[in-house]
């Protein structure tokens, strides 16, 4: 994979060489990174930096890439500008690789000013040292610019992030570009989080099954990815992957973070997420923009700064994390929403899914957007960061998981109806977990019109049977379908058939 990133670009050969430029710090310890952060730390109770960033979220709307926006030539002058910055300034430059597939593997080269350290402590967190390659992916982030812009080159592999010290920029910087890469081989990079089940069905038989988990902030992606489903040995539940992996057409899954996670913390319970709060209390951890006092007590109650607070945790302290981050085969997709007219899973066609995959539809919520919690929320793939078509982003997902024949779902990890009924951790737990087994009955509904459980061991399923909790459900059912109609009206590229199976 390297050499995409190894031939000659005008471009990046502008930037400083490290390993012999007197301006640049070239991959510091991680040690002598917190050293250089340690004008805004904040030592927590646990011994762990804390920081707080000015920005607290990306900056979406100031986001623009050169093959779905045209380039004026300010476009061109970020660029630039970012380029000339990184030569005139002090900065820390880090090397880490993402990915460890054969096909999906990146060295990314971050350069950030020395006097904004804790971006690159933070970010180098994330992903395994380098082993040496030349770069594939670039990125400068200059906080220190006096307007926010971010500015992408995909095919030239750089980024420019300008007036802004939100992590979460350098971060998805190189996972955006993962994506893309991986959409030019044939596959489709997710938002999504994977995971290795490994149970017995009904005949007693051992089997494996490779989950992965779609879904948008504070739906429970992480929470479920990262869950040990209570399994005893020899079965087992594993997490390879958090935030974003991706589908090649031979069904493998390569992931892309191989040493932390970037979680959030507003509302982290140690009886409800053990695994992740113990890593979020671990003196390895790194907290940004978390409610911590002089003292260094920690509250992930509190959104003192942003409901967007977050934790750099290591895989290393989280008992279910597998040390394989690539999963050899995607068995089973589930698509988690919180829209109260779905039942708490439901069982979907190849052309259902990808209606599923293009309303990436859930509720907004306080870790989301506090001003707009509570409506109605879609983004295409659950993924922010698709570069070209929308519409082409469906119709190759289609067109994978119609030719690997994965199984594929929804998953309602929120209420039903009027709130009359909270689908939790332990329900949704379990549908998966008997979901893997294979031992789930299913039956077409013709009320819901879904294939939804008749039978789910351990769970009343007849309870949450969605009609029987709200009032005129078949009319509130039609508004929703007639919204998604009009949704999906939008992708001119999606192929006809598949918004036309709108559930």
């Amino acid at each position: 994979m390297s050499e995409t990133g190894t031939e000659a670009r005008p471009l990046v050969r502008q930037l400083p060489d490290p390993t012999t430029a007197s301006n640049v710090r070239y991959n510091p310890s991680l040690e002598e990174l917190r050293e250089l952060a340690a004008h805004e730390e904040t030592t927590t109770e646990f011994g762990s930096p804390s920081y707080v960033s000015e920005f607290r979220s990306r900056s979406a709307d100031r986001t623009k890439n050169t093959v779905d926006h045209t380039f004026s030539s300010r476009d061109h002058d970020l660029v630039d500008d970012a380029l000339e910055r990184a030569v005139d300034r002090e900065m820390v430059c880090i090397d880490r690789l993402m990915g460890r597939h054969s096909e999906a593997t990146f060295c990314c080269r971050l350069f950030v000013p020395t006097e904004h350290a804790r971006i690159a402590l933070a970010w180098a967190n994330l992903f395994e040292p380098s082993d040496g390659r030349e770069p594939d992916l670039y990125t400068v982030q200059d906080p220190d610019y006096d307007e926010t812009e971010i500015r992408v080159l995909p095919d030239e592999g750089f980024t420019a992030v300008l007036g802004s010290d939100y992590t979460g920029e350098a971060k998805k910087s190189f996972l955006r570009l993962f994506m893309y890469r991986l959409k030019q081989q044939g596959g489709i990079g997710l938002h999504a989080g994977s995971k290795r089940v490994r149970v017995r069905d009904d005949d007693g038989d051992l089997r494996t099954v490779g989950q992965v988990f779609m879904g948008l902030s504070a739906t429970g992606k992480s929470t479920l990815t990262s869950h040990g489903c209570w399994l005893e040995d020899p079965e087992d539940a594993s997490m390879l992957q958090d935030d974003v992996c991706g589908l090649l057409p031979d069904g493998s899954v390569p992931g892309s973070e191989g040493e932390g996670l970037f979680i959030k913390t507003i509302g982290l319970d140690a009886e409800e997420q053990p695994e992740l709060h113990a890593a979020a209390t671990d003196e390895s951890a790194i907290l940004e923009n978390v409610a911590v006092d002089d003292d260094g007590t920690v509250d992930f109650d509190e959104d003192r700064y942003t409901s967007n607070s977050r934790a750099i945790i290591q895989r290393e302290e989280l008992e279910s994390a597998d040390e394989e981050i690539d999963l050899d085969r995607m068995d089973q997709v589930f698509f988690i929403t919180r829209n109260p007219l779905m039942p708490p899973v439901a069982k979907l066609s190849p052309k259902q899914a990808t209606v599923a995959f293009m309303l990436g539809e859930s509720i907004e919520t306080s870790a989301g957007d506090p001003s707009r919690a509570g409506e109605s929320i879609r983004v295409v793939g659950t993924n922010p960061f698709i570069i070209g078509s929308a519409g082409e982003e469906g119709n190759l997902f289609y067109d994978l998981i119609s030719e690997l024949d994965i199984d594929c779902y929804v998953l309602n990890t929120g209420y039903l109806g009027e709130k009359s009924a909270d689908i939790g951790v332990t329900e949704s737990v379990t549908i998966l977990t008997e979901t893997a087994r294979g031992a789930i009955e299913w039956t077409d509904d013709d009320r819901t019109g879904l294939t939804i459980p008749a039978d789910v061991p351990g769970i009343e399923i007849d309870d949450y049977y969605v009609p029987d909790h709200l009032e005129d459900y078949e009319t509130a059912l039609e508004d929703l379908r007639d919204e998604r109609r009009t949704y999906l009206a939008q992708f001119e590229d999606l192929r006809e058939e598949i918004a036309d199976a709108v559930y």
